[in-house]
């Protein structure tokens, strides 16, 4: 009897030790999203939001409409300086999407045109930088470039200092002139109203600029290192094996063609700056974000070291709360109302792709007029679970 009494007490325990996983959630087999367009929903009650909240949130997002780009981008040189590369004649209206455990809980506006999205080609860089790591064509983030790039970038006193992790920090100050800008950003007709003050230059490692020619030549660099255009290592290493569409681009200035093994090869920029850049849709861009997420591991492949995307996120000794080419929120500054653990990709324009591994939350929101923080605000007051 007393043998019978004890399984019976035991057997909501057994059950619930043999209950299968909620599918996505950390503790069952992640959901990956197939190729194409059927990304698999799941209703936000089942995600673990209040539904209504969460719809306030999305309605709130709908009217944040930029007012920093305009819809042709007829201000692109007034703010950033001469053009180099091509605009397109219209852009999307402000959109986005919500990610939860992988699986599409809220989507809104057109989140399948490809548009400029700015420096958050940087944070694309840096997941570049740590296949190269990985497939050892760099042995140490702390080697100097001149190391392994010989084509002049890199032979002065100073700039044979600059590391490829400095490149990472954009704490290289690289001094010199490339595709017809140059690094210290002086001139209003180059660079708009980015222009900067003449200053004396630092140590590299020592001093952080947010500085897009450098981040330029750090993209040289790695196509040196590759030998391929760096569109087709990101298509072939990231964008085909996490199931992106067809609709990107990486599009070069005209004027940045380098001669690599005797072959004239585009170079490409870290951001839309001068035209240009990486023209991508908001569902590749939660793909792309959905896999810092899950440590750089789509299904079974690996695509990027788990080890990479912890250095990547992690703070550095010098400038502001910034990782590998990625936003942090480690003081909570950024993003007061979000978790201290979540970082992302930032472009001109309030181009967002934010990456909560505490939540287990991807957020996409393009082309919006208003602190990234209020939208995370109130998506995270609307999750329940």
């Amino acid at each position: 009897m007393l043998r019978k009494l004890l399984l019976w007490l035991a057997w909501p325990a057994m059950i619930a030790c043999t209950r299968p996983a909620a599918p996505g959630t950390n503790a069952g087999t992640p959901y990956f999203p197939a190729p194409g367009k059927a990304w698999q929903r799941q209703a936000p009650a089942a995600a673990g939001f209040d539904a209504a909240r969460l719809a306030e949130a999305v309605a709130f997002a709908q009217t944040q409409e930029t007012t920093q780009m305009t819809p042709n981008f007829s201000t692109q040189e007034e703010i950033f300086g001469t053009l180099l590369g091509p605009m397109p004649t219209s852009r999307a209206a402000t959109n986005g999407l919500v990610l939860r455990h992988g699986y599409l809980v809220a989507e809104w506006g057109d989140t399948e045109r490809a548009d400029p999205t700015y420096s958050v080609a940087k944070s694309v860089l840096s997941t570049l930088l740590g296949i190269t790591l990985d497939r050892g064509l760099i042995r140490d983030i702390h080697d100097p470039v001149a190391r392994y790039v010989h084509d002049g970038g890199y032979e002065s006193p100073h700039n044979r200092l600059i590391t490829w992790e400095h490149h990472a920090r954009q704490t290289s100050e690289w001094e010199g002139e490339l595709w017809g800008k140059n690094a210290d950003f002086i001139g209003h007709e180059a660079f708009g109203k980015g222009e900067r003050k003449p200053r004396a230059l630092q140590t590299p490692g020592s001093y952080f600029e947010y500085n897009d020619v450098r981040i330029n030549r750090f993209a040289l660099s790695l196509l040196r290192l590759w030998q391929r255009p760096l569109p087709a290592v990101f298509r072939q290493e990231v964008m085909d094996p996490i199931g992106a569409s067809n609709s990107w681009q990486w599009v070069p200035y005209p004027n940045a063609v380098a001669t690599v093994n005797g072959q004239p090869m585009s170079s490409v920029s870290g951001g839309t700056r001068w035209g240009g850049g990486l023209r991508i849709s908001a569902r590749d861009e939660a793909r792309f974000g959905y896999l810092l997420l899950r440590k750089g591991k789509w299904g079974a492949r690996q695509i990027v070291s788990a080890d990479w995307v912890r250095q990547a996120t992690a703070r550095g000794p010098v400038g502001p709360d910034y990782g590998y080419l990625w936003w942090l929120n480690t003081e909570q500054k950024a993003w007061p109302d979000a978790p201290a653990t979540s970082y992302a990709a930032l472009g001109a324009g309030s181009n967002t792709i934010w990456v909560d591994p505490e939540h287990d939350l991807v957020i996409v929101w393009r082309w919006h007029n208003g602190s990234p923080n209020e939208l995370i605000r109130r998506v995270l007051a609307s999750l329940k679970s």
